[in-house]
């Protein structure tokens, strides 16, 4: 966030706070309430605590007119400006400024312990935010300092990417699956559907011929000659009883 010395932000506001007269400080130790008079309180107003850049004021007020009383710039804290006492949390010593160089001492509490609380807290978080600042600051300076990359390409530059474990599709490596679940196609002259395999072309059987003549079956056969002629006839006696014989029986 950049900083604006022409705001001035409201960081806390306290409706009543107490302001004492204090005696000089006794010994390095520090400041101690018990030493002042409590119960009478030299002011008692209204504190509000604002911000301008860097700076921090403590504005004590009128609660009814808002006339200012007295203000105290804060440049870090804890520090001259605020330091609290060493007997109570609800007390701290404040220097004031009038604005022409004059500066005094004057002693602050608070009736509630938690208006003490975000009195601090609300000093503390300023400053804070002012240490973040100034180091922001400096590294923006530092890297503005560095000389800077040129990550770009010339001209004329290129780069090579390599890409693996990239197989490629062959479109034409797909073989066609075989139709009837995987099974071949039978060979030409095969029985199919329980028929009987044809003979090859070209050879013939020779039919057998049966004749009835009342008392039993007479054979006739016809063989196949050289040359493809055909030879009808009847079988010998020998053949044509036993013909008979096994005809008879059937």
């Amino acid at each position: 966030m950049a900083e604006d010395s022409s705001y001035e932000s409201i960081l806390c506001v306290k409706p009543e706070v107490h302001v004492y007269r204090i005696p000089p400080r006794a010994s390095n130790r520090g400041y101690r309430a018990a030493d002042w008079k409590l119960d009478e309180p030299a002011w008692s107003g209204r504190m509000k605590i604002t911000a301008k850049g860097k700076m921090a004021f403590i504005k004590l007020e009128d609660k009814n007119t808002g006339e200012l009383f007295a203000q105290a710039p804060v440049d870090q804290y804890p520090g001259v400006a605020v330091e609290a006492v060493t007997d109570s949390s609800r007390y701290f010593v404040v220097r004031i400024d009038d604005g022409n160089g004059r500066h005094a001492f004057i002693g602050v509490g608070f009736a509630d312990r938690g208006d003490s609380f975000d009195f601090n807290v609300a000093l503390q978080d300023h400053f804070k935010w002012v240490k973040q600042e100034g180091e922001l600051a400096k590294l923006e300076a530092s890297q503005s300092n560095a000389p800077k990359l040129d990550l770009g390409f010339k001209e004329g530059q290129t780069i090579k990417i390599s890409i693996g474990n990239i197989k490629k599709k062959d479109a034409g490596a797909a073989k066609p699956r075989p139709l009837g679940g995987g099974l071949l196609p039978p060979p030409p002259g095969a029985k199919v559907g329980g028929g009987i395999i044809p003979p090859p072309v070209g050879q013939h059987t020779a039919p057998v011929v049966q004749t009835n003549t009342g008392t039993g079956f007479i054979q006739t056969q016809t063989h196949r000659l050289p040359g493809g002629a055909a030879e009808a006839g009847t079988a010998g006696s020998e053949t044509t009883s036993k013909g008979m014989c096994l005809f008879m029986y059937l």
